[in-house]
């Protein structure tokens, strides 16, 4: 009624473009997540695939993360899985979105778009948005240069 109760997602984006071919950053992300996410995401203290088999759509994983001292556990669920595209995840037990699309510039180079998606705010933390916005937005640029510096460096070997 009148708008009070609508919920805005807190959103971060980030893009860079990254020294590598499409379906070898795709790997990286997709397909070689449990191996690679938590060295982009340092935060991620833990990660287990709760499914047998390859990742793929409908994977669900469990993750452990401590982000600025605070620990979290969650799951989530590969929602989009197309090779070579994109990867998305999202929170089974707690509202949030990962989007990782990937685009081919050339057959040496790619444009990877990460977009992260807190999709509600619980009520106790509505008084810190702001600062939440804050956050989420340095966390989305520091995954896509933590993303672009670990892949290019691999790429040199």
């Amino acid at each position: 009624m009148f708008g009070l109760l609508k919920q805005t997602p807190v959103v971060g984006k980030a893009n860079a473009l990254i020294h590598s071919p499409s379906e070898k950053l795709f790997n990286f992300i997709g397909v070689e997540l449990l191996d690679n996410y938590p060295r982009w995401s340092p935060e991620v203290k833990e990660l287990e695939n709760l499914t047998d088999g390859p990742i793929k759509k409908g994977t669900q994983c469990r993750q452990v993360r401590v982000d600025q001292g605070n620990r979290s556990e969650s799951t989530f669920k590969v929602t989009v899985f197309d090779p070579g595209e994109r990867v998305c995840f999202e929170g089974v037990s707690n509202p949030y979105r990962c989007d990782y699309l990937i685009e081919t510039v050339d057959e040496k180079n790619s444009r990877i778009t990460f977009v992260f998606e807190l999709l509600d705010l619980e009520l106790h933390m509505k008084p810190f948005e702001k600062l939440i916005r804050i956050a989420v937005q340095d966390g989305t640029e520091r995954t896509v240069h933590n993303i672009k510096k670990i892949i290019e460096a691999e790429s040199e070997q």
